[in-house]
Parts: structure tokens; sequence; C-alpha cells
């Protein structure tokens, strides 16, 4: 996507009055729109228009939001907003495990749906830039792209000893764990790893913060580009979200929460990085 043409969002719900609030939602946004009312239709929309952006129902025609997010995650690393009437804390860890990057119930309010796409386009700006491209959002990576093989990218140094997370370049190293911060690409013993655009933002957050622990609420407000002023409140539901992603992240890296390698948790506070002293 080039500078001046708009952002692109796919919404795949079958309600035809959501759809059309969402739509008003998007275009107030700055996007341009595509709608789809079954799963079959929106794999096929997300396909062909690369959003920056999905909504997605859960109860759909054809095939169920969850199997759609599974889906879309083969070949996209498109955003995902999960809304649905669907309550249950089970449903919305369901649905973060199916890899949605945000849930939200029906009804929503539209000012704090605009809020998560706002919040969306920041962390994808902040990416961009990084890269040193336009601040616009660009195009996800095809699934071609998304495999690369390890031996196709220069490996980072390996950790000088007693040092548990080193900074080379654009890439972050945590003993055989290496992110690049530029390609967005994950590495486990030289291997890669797909994560969502969240599970890897979590976990740039956590290489960059090392040995220092960091609060759920943190990494929520992190996630949102905001400076955690008074006004910016992270909900339980929000805290619930980052340890579903964490969880995500934690099995994906092949790392365990009662043994971890690589990420271990702060009872009661919330995450850091494991010493290198922590045996292998």
């Amino acid at each position: 996507m080039t500078a001046g043409e708009p952002l692109v969002a796919v919404i795949i719900e079958d309600d035809p009055g959501v759809r059309s609030l969402l739509d008003e939602v998007f275009l107030a946004a700055g996007f341009r729109t595509v709608q789809a009312g079954s799963g079959p239709e929106g794999l096929a929309a997300v396909a062909a228009h690369h959003p920056i952006i999905t909504t997605l129902d859960i109860n759909l025609p054809g095939i169920d939001g969850f199997e759609v997010a599974r889906r879309i995650r083969q070949v996209s690393d498109t955003f995902i907003i999960m809304l649905s009437a669907l309550a249950d804390e089970s449903d919305v860890v369901l649905g973060l495990t199916s890899g949605a990057d945000e849930y939200l119930v029906k009804p929503f309010r539209p000012r704090e749906l605009r809020a998560r796409i706002e919040a969306l386009l920041r962390r994808n700006r902040s990416s961009a830039v990084a890269k040193g491209a336009p601040e616009v959002a660009s195009t996800p990576p095809s699934n071609a792209a998304t495999a690369t093989s390890a031996a196709s990218i220069t490996p980072l140094p390996a950790v000088p000893a007693g040092d548990a997370t080193v900074a080379t370049w654009r890439g972050l190293v945590h003993r055989d764990l290496s992110l690049d911060l530029d390609t967005r690409l994950v590495l486990v013993a030289q291997r890669p790893v797909e994560l969502t655009p969240t599970e890897f933002d979590l976990l740039a957050a956590l290489l960059e913060a090392g040995r220092r622990v960091c609060s759920k609420v943190e990494l929520a407000r992190g996630l949102r580009g905001t400076s955690g002023d008074a006004f910016d409140r992270v909900s339980e539901p929000d805290k619930r979200a980052i340890e579903t992603h964490m969880a995500n992240l934690r099995r994906k890296l092949g790392d365990s929460p009662t043994a971890p390698r690589y990420i271990e948790t702060v009872r009661g506070v919330g995450y850091r990085l494991t010493s290198d002293d922590r045996p292998a």
C-alpha cells in the first residue's frame, strides 16, 4: 500500500445491522471496507484484499469464527478483532487462542471499537517507522514470506556469558531465542516460529525489558501505544487477554510455565525473562 491509499478493513459479519455499524466506524477512521456475510466469503476477502484489520463474528454460516481465525492466521498477519455476543471467559480465551488480537462483546460501543482500531494502527505505524518506511500501514507479508527458512537469515550473535539479553542491530537475543524487529522474524534454535502480531509485540516488549518485570497493565497499555494516564483504564478482561496471549506465546516457543526456559511468571505482578543462571 502506498501513501494516499485508504487503509483496508474486512468485516466478516452475517448481521446486516452490525455490518452497517462496523462500516460506519471504519469509514470514519479513514478505511475502505470489504464486507463478507459468511466464513468462506470472509476468508476469500482477506486473501484478496490484504486488510490491516479484520473484524470477525463467531456465529457465522459456513464456518464458525474460531475456525475462520485459525485459517486466517495461516495466510495473513492482519489484526483480528473478534466481536461476539458470547461473553463467557472460555469463549474469550478460545477466541484469543484461535488467533484474535482483540475480543469485544456485543453490544459494543462504537467509541470503544474506534479506540481499539486506533491502538492497532499505532502499533502498525510503529513497526513501519522502525523499518524506515512511510507512516502508513503496509500489506501483510505473504505466506511465502513468513515461511522463510532460518538459513536465509543472518544469525544474531550468541549471547555473551552472564548477559541474559543483548540488543544487536535491530535484533534481540535471549538464550537460543532471537527476534528481529525489522523482519518480525522469531527463531528458536535457528528455527522460525510463526507468531501473531500481538504475540510478537509482547515478546519484543519482554526481550527489551530484560529482567525487569512487566506487569499485565503495562503490557496491555504497551499494545495500545498509550501513555498510561489516569483515563487509560485496563480492565480485568484486558488482563485476562494478556494471560491468554502469553500462554499462546509460550506454547509456540515450546516454553513451560512450570519450568520456563525463556519467560517466567512473577506471581501477582506479571512476566519477565528467565535468568541466564537458570538451568537450560
